[in-house]
C-alpha cells in the first residue's frame, strides 16, 4: 500500500483534522507502543500499520 492511499484511508475514516490528530498522539500496542506517525518514520509498511488501526478503532470491513 503506498502512502498516498493510506492517508487517503484515514482521511476517510476520521476526517482530514481527526486522521492527522490520532496518527500523532494515539500510541498502540499493536504497533510495539507507537503511535502512527512513530511506526511509519520505524520503516513499518503501510499496510501493517492501516490494519493495526482497522484493529484498534473498528474500521468496517467494506473499508479495509
Amino acid at each position: 500500500m503506498r502512502l498516498t492511499i493510506f492517508w487517503e484511508r484515514m482521511t476517510d475514516h476520521f476526517g482530514p483534522s481527526s486522521a492527522e490528530t490520532f496518527a500523532r498522539d494515539h500510541v498502540m500496542s499493536e504497533l510495539g507502543g507507537r503511535t502512527v506517525h512513530q511506526a511509519l518514520d520505524a520503516g513499518w509498511e503501510a499496510k501493517d500499520v492501516w490494519r493495526a488501526v482497522c484493529a484498534v478503532v473498528g474500521v468496517p470491513a467494506e473499508k479495509r
